[in-house]
């Protein structure tokens, strides 16, 4: 439920003033409250009077679950899986129409998602959020046996679905993508991913199976796969949802599905791509409710932290952050406008696509095919009189220019570069064709990073390191003195990987005169690194060893990443 959108609700229906409506969504958002919460703290109204007048706004009734049970058969006819999925309860059937409880009564779409699964006239009434979750726990479980019983239903129908899909016409296949449990099943999936905090799904067809793989904390992890035959009506489904064309099989294509799963607001980004055996598709989770834009939960290091804070309150310069695909600059980024991201400051933002909404800044999607490149951006923001900009990538001369024209010019740049370390983006500006006259006027710092897996706290212990490990990270035994090594056994809350969570580690470059000198003189980055680490630079690789001795991360993912 958008808070905004309740509280616009309670000032239509008189209970705020517009003016108190800002003191509650403070409320909610600086202490985490859910609304509700918020609302009968603030003393505006209680509980059931809350849940009343959203039920009055939305020409529906509000409903006390109280102590009575759910017959059987009316729980039979929403499946486990999808009751989950959508936090939907059922209560009754009347007149034919199956009366549900959704724990998000605002998402609209939840209930045509169910008329559409289930084939049945539904009705939404409102009760308390905290009531529905607990039922659906108490009734469903949360076991994810649900995807077996989807496979199964499907083996059952599903010969009859590749057999009427065989002859490829987009007719035939949108009428299997829409079939009743395929549409389970790719629910099921994203709900299944979803709760797993996963950041990529993975559809991949291949000659004689289909497989289905997530990425959680990084790595891949594979789902029990489906049918071979179930590839084209799976994957079609998906082009349903992202809007896509789902008779063109041929050429790559980009969407996006915006859903609420699992009571949450997640975004999908979805992309396919043409193999030898058809349509492999990857979708990008978007999840705004996991991800912590404060740069203080980034757990940099206080040295960093403290001079990054003062760089981003400059009147202009660069700030450039790198590293590969997946390390988090986006995400840092993100945590440095929402840092500056005040009343006085006009902020712009270049990205392709755009990965979350930010409150006040005016956000760009960056799309070559139409020739809107970055460049072509950023000529643009020029005459928009801002002050800060951020630049999702610099990957060609032209925008690298433009940005260094926009720093001289009074603005802050920040964007992000793709380079092994620090040093390197230097280098990487210079071999684009950039003057490195221009690159030590303009650049005030280069934060290198990487996200490494966590130890899972549940089953975390220590262990003594052998020599081998420790020559691979040239350290001896004096080097360790009392610090201990620590690895995650496996337990049910990490499903028996180890690992929960990720974390950064960083390496800054400031850049200082010495520093400037050198890229003056065009010196590579081995001179570059070399004076950095002089200058009291501290390595990814050191601070690796950081998070080692702090327990937060092991050996292996340190080796593996710097």
């Amino acid at each position: 439920m958008n808070n905004q959108q309740v509280a616009d609700i309670f000032v239509q229906q008189r209970v705020l003033e517009p003016s108190q409506v800002d003191d509650v969504l403070q409320e909610a958002s600086l202490n985490g409250k859910p609304i509700v919460q918020a609302f009968v703290d603030s003393g505006f109204v209680d509980e059931r009077g809350f849940y009343s007048i959203l039920a009055d706004a939305l020409g529906t009734e509000f409903v006390e679950l109280g102590e009575g049970e759910i017959a059987p058969e009316i729980l039979r006819l929403i499946p486990s899986g999808l009751a989950r999925l959508h936090q939907a309860l059922p209560l009754a059937i009347q007149d034919n129409t199956l009366v549900v409880a959704l724990a998000d009564p605002l998402d609209l779409r939840v209930a045509e998602d169910l008329q559409f699964a289930l084939g049945k006239e539904v009705r939404a009434v409102v009760a308390p959020t905290a009531q529905i979750e607990e039922r659906i726990q108490r009734y469903y479980g949360a076991d994810s046996a649900s995807l077996q019983d989807i496979l199964k239903q499907l083996g059952e129908s599903g010969e009859l679905l590749a057999l009427r899909g065989d002859d490829g016409t987009a007719s035939a296949v949108e009428a299997d993508a829409n079939a009743t449990p395929i549409i389970r099943f790719v629910d099921l999936i994203l709900f299944q991913a979803i709760q797993d905090r996963a950041s990529d799904i993975h559809f991949e067809p291949f000659e004689h199976e289909f497989k289905i793989r997530y990425r959680v904390d990084g790595a891949l992890y594979e789902m029990a796969p489906p049918p071979r035959h179930l590839a084209l009506p799976v994957i079609s489904r998906v082009k349903v949802m992202a809007n896509m064309n789902i008779a063109e099989r041929r050429l790559p294509q980009d969407g996006r599905i915006q859903k609420s799963i699992a009571g949450r607001s997640v975004d999908l980004r979805v992309s396919t791509l043409p193999t030898q055996f058809g349509e492999s598709v990857v979708l990008r989770v978007l999840d705004r409710t996991t991800v912590n834009l404060d740069l203080e939960a980034l757990g940099m290091p206080d040295y960093i932290y403290n001079y990054i804070t003062e760089v981003i309150e400059r009147p202009n310069g660069i700030f450039v952050v790198t590293g590969p695909t997946g390390s988090g600059k986006t995400t840092t980024l993100y945590s440095c406008l929402r840092r500056i991201n005040t009343i006085d400051s006009k902020l712009l933002t270049a990205e392709e696509p755009v990965e979350y909404d930010l409150e006040g800044i005016m956000q760009v999607p960056v799309n070559e095919a139409i020739g809107l490149s970055f460049a072509r951006v950023l000529r643009a923001f020029l005459r928009q009189d801002p002050d800060r900009i951020m630049i999702g990538e610099t990957r060609d001369l032209e925008t690298a220019q433009i940005a260094i024209q926009a720093s001289l010019t009074g603005h802050l740049v920040f964007t992000t570069l793709h380079t092994n370390d620090a040093p390197g983006a230097v280098t990487r500006l210079i071999d684009m064709g950039v003057e490195p006259f221009l690159i030590s006027s303009t650049l005030d710092a280069v934060l290198g990073q990487r996200l490494l897996r966590s130890i899972c706290p549940q089953c975390r212990d220590t262990y003594e390191p052998n020599t081998a490990l420790l020559d691979q990270l040239a350290l001896t035994r004096r080097d360790i003195g009392a610090n201990r090594f620590y690895y995650g056994r496996g337990c049910d809350a990490c499903n028996q990987t180890g690992y929960k969570g990720r974390k950064g580690i960083y390496e800054l470059m400031k850049i200082t005169d010495p520093i400037r000198e050198l890229i003056n003189e065009r010196a590579p980055t081995v001179v570059l690194k070399q004076k950095a680490v002089e200058l009291g630079m501290v390595t990814l690789r050191q601070d690796g060893l950081r998070s080692i001795f702090a327990g937060d991360t092991t050996v292996e993912e340190v080796l593996k990443y710097t």
